[in-house]
């Protein structure tokens, strides 16, 4: 039986703790707010899967001092997620840790030391970036690799979605001030946030051998308001070290939501859409001269997570499995939002170096 620890009793902790209990996993749930373990006891859990499950233990993270986790999932705001993998690697290394995305807080640094000692411990560490584990991502992903849409001309991602549906997950909060999101520089804000555009924009640029994001251009609408300071809007435009140009755009301000990517090729395009309808996702494979491939695929929220959840059993297995939610995809990610804020703020393109 996997033995997890989930750090943080959040919306993210119980999606991903329903998740493990699903697979047999032996989960305990950790935060430092009484208030939050009791929420999840008598309120989240049993709201969106009828009964809390009584064989998650939920304590203060003291009481797990010295015990030893195979995974350990961190599910706090981004801005404390490398000093608590840090700590995990430094006392009980587990044999894997998966970081809620995004990485961390808009800067490198943080990347850089959690790089180095995730490869000193030996530890695999992922970032949440799910989408990419999705049943209509897989489908996407094996209908690019058996037809032909022709040369790559362009490819566009977004992630627009009012934050209204964050908050109505979290209650106990009074809006964004209350929270990392109405903070860009603590990692909240669209660029952020909603960085599941980039993140996918960058997956199908891989998986089509189009190159990584080397050169970004953007802009932001950034706010100051009621005590948060955040980027709503936020735009970019992009090319790979293989010369492919293609658009990004995020926000927290769109209703309803758009989260969508399209591939655009001389011969017809491929096009991924999350939530076409409350229960489907959607794929289609459109060729030129040819009949058209489309499939909704049925999905409910937990969905989003059970994927993820069966990959990190892969992996604890297997620690040599690749995987598309490695440390690297997303520090690549990462680097993604930094540039754009300095291009964004200071008005230039800006260049990524690896």
């Amino acid at each position: 039986m996997i033995r997890a620890k989930i750090l943080g009793a959040g919306s993210i902790g119980n999606h991903l703790a329903h998740g493990a209990r699903e697979r047999g996993w032996a989960v305990t749930m950790c935060d430092i707010d009484p208030a939050a373990l009791a929420r999840t006891r008598d309120d989240i859990y049993p709201a969106r899967y009828g009964q809390f499950d009584e064989a998650i233990r939920l304590c203060d993270p003291e009481a797990v001092v010295g015990e030893v986790f195979d995974v350990v999932i961190i599910g706090t705001p981004p801005d404390s997620h490398v000093p608590l993998a840090l700590a995990e690697m430094a006392a009980q290394p587990p044999r894997v840790i998966l970081i809620e995305k995004p990485l961390c807080e808009p800067d490198l640094e943080p990347c850089r030391r959690l790089a180095a000692a995730a490869a000193e411990a030996g530890v695999r560490v992922l970032v949440g970036y799910n989408h990419r584990l999705t049943e209509h991502t897989c489908l996407a992903a094996k209908w690019l690799a058996e037809y032909s849409i022709g040369e790559i001309t362009t490819l566009r991602a977004m992630t627009r979605e009012h934050w209204g549906g964050i908050f109505g997950a979290h209650p106990w909060l009074a809006g964004p001030a209350d929270t990392y999101l109405g903070f860009t520089s603590r990692g909240g804000g669209a660029l952020a946030e909603h960085s599941h555009a980039i993140n996918i924009w960058q997956y199908f640029a891989e998986l089509a051998g189009l190159g990584r994001i080397s050169e970004v251009m953007a802009m932001l609408d950034e706010v100051e308001a009621q005590g948060a300071a955040y980027d709503r809007v936020a735009q970019l435009s992009v090319r790979t070290d293989k010369g492919l140009v293609g658009t990004i755009v995020q926000d927290v301000v769109t209703q309803p939501a758009q989260k969508w990517m399209r591939l655009e090729g001389s011969e017809g395009y491929l096009e991924w859409q999350v939530s076409i309808d409350a229960n489907h996702d959607l794929v289609r494979l459109v060729r030129h001269g040819a009949e058209p491939l489309e499939k909704r695929v049925a999905k409910t929220r937990p969905d989003d997570f059970r994927g993820e959840i069966a990959h990190i059993e892969e992996v604890v297995k297997d620690p040599s499995l690749p995987s598309p939610l490695d440390l690297e995809t997303g520090i690549d990610t990462m680097k993604v939002i930094v540039a754009a804020l300095e291009s964004s703020r200071q008005g230039r393109l800006v260049r990524i170096d690896d």
